[in-house]
């Protein structure tokens, strides 16, 4: 690692003369006026955050995680009211005025957004920005001096070729190094405390455990705290001291990392850990039938289902290749054409993959692998340059009109963003029977009837036909897209990062659904995920992708755990797990994996 010793030890130093509490909330309250009404957001919220400590605080979307946090910053809109005391280093920020707040923000409490594209400014240099920082709260400063500053600190953040990046603009960089630049920026002017709100949730395995080891190492060394507002209970195991649950805007529940995970309290805790995918749960042993058969207690039964259900599977797995698959690459390359300056590219090449009947694939690698680009072919979205493709029968290498539209009568896809795919002045229910009307399988009461069933399958209430996609949650959004990709009753089912965007519980019961309606309805799927918790849940088999090509295919057991591939190995390596001690122990094990490979082991 690059040496940045000195301005390691200048932040670290100003730190360490630091009162232990660096920010003490009490009653904290968020409201917000709506149509002549105040409703809470956050209520009666206590807590410590003390120096060189990582908070996680933890809850479905609107909960209040957010909104209570950005309430620290006065970064709320100006119908929300906020009582209660907030108090940075004994000194109170309630009610201070705006000039003092700009003071404050990035100087003593800086956030890390989400979503670094929308957060970080398309037209100015990464390096701009963060001299831009510099330079608001150091007015003194030389052009010359904030730009040594600012590559320092791309380099602190271990950003590639910093000099080179302190050039380039946010789309210029990937996902994982727009994250890395907004942490530079964050940390430039020796921030007390940092607020990072979903920083890892639209980031590839590998690149969300870069981040992670960077802030780990960052806090450590720099001695700051963290306030880490998520989702994800893996991250949370990797990364806190202390969790802090909500519900309703309420906490629930509180404690150290051990206390939460091990032993919770509070039902709603109780239930989001047992909502959270595990790697390693997918695929259960002979030894584990064998032990929940001779337990006694009512509550193994539904275990034992499990178990038999996936001793099922594996059966099936064994004698899957004799039938003929719903769908087949065989040699398939695939090119993007030259679209203005960026020239054409090959996404895809040498694929050689088969989907079989009542099927469930799990497609996995990091962004840019061409996960997507399959998906969209297998439903002739997009031609092929070399090879054969064949989906629901047909040949679509080099389809017609007619064979496009034969196929896209027998198959579906279901959407990353729900609300994007929906049409947003269209009732859920005319969307659902959109495809039917068009196919003309069925027209007025006939339809009706249709839709109300598809609503039923995806457990919705038939009163939501009337409402708009905007008057849904993301969940139930998600399940709209799935009533209308299983419209046609298709044969092959192609869905893409369906449950990325989606809370814990909520993607818990949407994976329940999609295997109730799998097994029902037996169609074959192609499930495109970078989650590999989500995938060792719903997969037959998996299929690794990597730049472009297939680099290991097989059952989950094979894959998950016996990889033979490296750059599997080091997939599997970065998925952080919901258990504090275990993931130690993983990211120990990924740190030497990752030696090894460096030094060519």
């Amino acid at each position: 690692m690059t040496d940045t010793t000195g301005i390691e030890a200048e932040i670290a130093a100003s730190h360490k003369a630091l009162p232990e509490k660096i920010l003490e909330v009490d009653n904290l309250g968020v409201e917000f006026w709506v149509e002549g009404e105040f409703y809470p957001a956050a209520v009666d919220m206590n807590y410590v955050v003390r120096r060189g400590e990582v908070l996680a605080i933890v809850g479905e979307s609107g909960s209040g995680k957010s909104t209570s946090s950005m309430a620290l910053l006065g970064l709320l809109p100006e119908n929300a009211r906020v009582t209660g005391s907030i108090k940075l280093l004994g000194r109170e920020l309630r009610g201070v005025d705006d000039a003092t707040l700009r003071s404050l923000r990035g100087n003593e409490i800086a956030p890390i957004f989400q979503e670094p594209m929308t957060a970080l400014n398309p037209v100015y240099t990464i390096g701009f920005q963060i001299m831009e920082a510099l330079r608001s709260h150091d007015r003194g400063m030389a052009p010359s001096v904030a730009k040594e500053k600012a590559i320092e600190l791309l380099r602190l953040v271990e950003m590639p070729t910093p000099e080179k990046s302190f050039n380039k603009y946010p789309h210029q960089l990937s996902g994982g190094q727009r994250q890395r630049a907004m942490i530079a920026q964050s940390i430039s002017c020796d921030p007390l405390l940092l607020i990072a709100d979903e920083p890892t949730t639209a980031l590839d395995v590998t690149v969300q455990a870069e981040i992670l080891d960077l802030l780990r190492n960052l806090h450590k060394r720099l001695d700051s705290a963290i306030i880490l507002i998520t989702h994800d209970m893996g991250v949370v195991a990797d990364l806190a001291d202390r969790i802090m649950v909500m519900k309703s805007g309420v906490v629930v529940e509180s404690g150290t990392v051990e206390q939460i995970f091990h032993d919770p309290q509070h039902p709603y805790t109780q239930q989001l850990l047992a909502s959270v995918p595990h790697l390693g749960l997918g695929v259960l042993e002979e030894s584990e039938v064998e032990q929940a058969e001779v337990a006694s207690d009512t509550s193994t039964v539904p275990a034992v289902a499990a178990i038999r259900e996936r001793a099922t599977d594996a059966a099936a797995e064994e004698v899957v290749e004799t039938r003929t698959p719903v769908l087949s690459f065989e040699d398939v390359a695939i090119d993007y054409p030259k679209r203005g300056r960026v020239p054409a590219f090959r996404a895809a090449e040498h694929i050689d993959l088969q989907i079989y009947p009542g099927e469930i694939v799990g497609l996995v690698g990091e962004s840019g692998s061409g996960k997507t680009t399959l998906g969209r072919a297998s439903i002739g979205l997009l031609p092929i340059a070399e090879g054969k493709l064949t989906a629901v029968g047909t040949d679509i290498s080099h389809p017609s009109r007619k064979d496009l539209f034969a196929i896209r009568r027998r198959t579906g896809i279901v959407f990353q963003d729900p609300a994007s795919s929906l049409n947003p002045r269209m009732p859920i229910g005319q969307s659902i029977g959109e495809p039917i009307l068009l196919a003309g399988e069925a027209k007025g009461k006939d339809l009706d009837k249709r839709v109300e069933t598809l609503l039923s399958q995806v457990e919705l209430p038939r009163s939501y036909r009337n409402r708009f996609p905007h008057e849904l949650s993301g969940g139930q959004r998600q399940r709209v897209g799935i009533a209308r990709a299983l419209a046609l009753a298709p044969e092959l089912l192609v869905a893409d990062e369906p449950t990325s965007a989606l809370d814990v519980s909520v993607q818990a019961r949407f994976l329940d659904l999609l295997q109730e309606l799998q097994q029902e309805l037996q169609f074959a799927c192609l499930f495109i995920s970078h989650d590999l918790a989500v995938v060792d849940i719903l997969a037959h088999r998996i299929a690794v992708m990597h730049l472009g090509k297939l680099v290991e295919v097989g059952t989950r057991d094979e894959i998950l755990r016996g990889a033979t591939d490296a750059y599997t190995q080091r997939l599997i390596a970065a998925v952080p797990v919901p258990n504090p001690e275990e993931q130690r122990i993983r990211r120990e094990a990924r740190a030497e994996l990752l030696a090894r490979t460096a030094s060519g082991a």
